[in-house]
């Protein structure tokens, strides 16, 4: 992440409100022909502190793909600490159970039941379903509609409660140029609709534009996207400082891996460094790979001429010096007349000393 973020100058923030911007009183979203992308994976990662002070970080992750769809819990950074689940019902039937885990620093009992879960397009269920998480005797993760519900049925009364958040979201979409989600940008915010739109040739636009929507304001507009494949910006919602930044080098650039990156963060106020300090809040980091074929237009001189003539330059074994057309005027003709006017003053001078002219009486 911060690889990512050192391509940016920290200090070129620019700000806008959604209360107050340019975009957000007079431009919405304007219709388009693209079909939305598809959402494949979510990635939630949270922080729980249970009663000793002890941090356990835990990740959940809902994937999807054509023939299967599942979820994981992983507890830390050990990649063997995992459990997975396949939800599909063609697949695996078990969606209901309890899982008990011994790692090496605690123990986990995960909880689950999706059997009446509802999925829109993505992966994940926006209701009908419960995954609790309990580490060391704690519940330490609720979620789901039906989690308080359960979590008053299957565990005992008394059972302490740990502090949990949500540290940062990761979604990947593949599909068209054209992203929608939900963001909440603190805890006692409201839920936003967020999109991300990249227009192009095929809405008559001669270079692409990136444009940013929250609930169906434009509140970031960048044109000529081609040139401008990374940058950041910065805008007010619910209060808090909000930074945007965008990676889309690879839409441009390298279309065999055509991945775009998008990520929200929250800032503490104007004067903080951009994405250095550990204790700022990830929001939503947004993993986008387009099909879209983006603009012809080459901003930069083709590597592979760059690379020959290096390699030319390169296997000269004497003295080379670089000239360009006009240093023959630079280099030659004005370096000369300077050298003949000052031997003709020289010349002069000692003329005019040797025949005593200019010598006062």
């Amino acid at each position: 992440m911060r690889d990512f973020a050192s391509c940016f100058n920290e200090y070129a923030v620019q700000v806008s409100d959604t209360s107050c911007s340019s975009y957000s009183n007079s431009t919405s979203i304007p219709p388009s022909n693209l079909i939305p992308s598809v959402q494949n994976t979510v990635n939630c990662l949270y922080k729980v502190t249970l009663s000793n002070k002890k941090q356990v970080l835990i990740t959940i992750s809902w994937t999807k793909t054509n023939v299967t769809q599942g979820l994981s819990v992983h507890f830390g950074d050990d990649p063997s600490n995992v459990f997975k689940l396949n939800t599909n019902s063609r697949l695996f039937r078990k969606k209901k159970g309890i899982k008990s885990m011994d790692l090496d620093h605690y123990k986990v009992e995960i909880f689950w039941d999706l059997c009446a879960a509802r999925y829109l397009t993505g992966p994940e269920p926006i209701d009908g379903y419960y995954l609790l998480v309990r580490v060391d005797s704690q519940l330490g993760l609720i979620l789901g509609d039906m989690a308080e519900e359960a979590s008053l049925r299957k565990l005992k009364n008394g059972t302490p409660m740990a502090k949990f958040s949500l540290v940062s979201r990761q979604e990947h979409f593949s599909g068209n140029t054209l992203y929608s989600t939900k963001a909440q940008f603190c805890d006692s915010g409201n839920i936003h609709d967020v999109l991300i739109r990249c227009s192009g040739e095929n809405e008559g636009l001669k270079h692409p534009v990136l444009s940013v929507y929250i609930d169906k304001k434009m509140v970031i507009r960048v044109k000529r996207l081609q040139w401008n494949f990374r940058g950041n910006q910065s805008i007010f919602v619910d209060g808090l400082l909000v930074d945007l930044m965008w990676d889309v080098h690879d839409w441009f650039f390298n279309p065999a891996s055509g991945i775009a990156l998008f990520m929200f963060r929250t800032r503490s106020g104007m004067d903080s460094r951009l994405w250095l300090d550990d204790k700022d809040k990830l929001l939503l980091k947004v993993s986008l790979y387009s099909l879209s074929k983006m603009s012809e237009e080459t901003p930069f001189y083709p590597r592979e001429k760059l690379v020959e003539k290096q390699k030319f330059y390169q296997s000269v074994q004497k003295h080379t010096y670089l000239k360009g057309r006009y240093d023959k005027l630079t280099s030659v003709a004005i370096p000369a007349a300077l050298a003949a006017t000052a031997l003709f003053m020289i010349g002069r001078g000692i003329y005019n000393m040797s025949h005593g002219i200019g010598k006062k009486e």
